[in-house]
């Protein structure tokens, strides 16, 4: 990581929730996608993986944490309610 200048982004010791969330996402996504799937290339894969993201998991997938809105549909509901208070 220091030849790359990157930092690592791990909390402190035995604080394990940071990470929680993205976990939580990489085992929906092998449950709900990769371990039904047998892929013939990398190419492939990448393109149904990126396929579930953009089109099922941020459009259509409800998220109990977002009030059972998909990403996309919180994200507009939250432009929406700021767009009002402005007004």
């Amino acid at each position: 990581m220091e030849k790359y200048r990157m930092i690592c982004s791990m909390s402190r010791k035995g604080d394990c929730y940071d990470n929680a969330p993205m976990e939580s996402f990489w085992g929906l996504l092998k449950t709900e996608l990769v371990h039904r799937r047998r892929y013939d290339s990398h190419a492939q894969a990448i393109c149904d993986i990126t396929e579930y993201i953009e089109m099922f998991y941020n459009r259509q997938r409800r998220q109990a944490a977002l009030g059972y809105l998909s990403p996309a549909a919180f994200v507009r509901k939250i432009q929406e309610e700021q767009l009002a208070k402005a007004a």
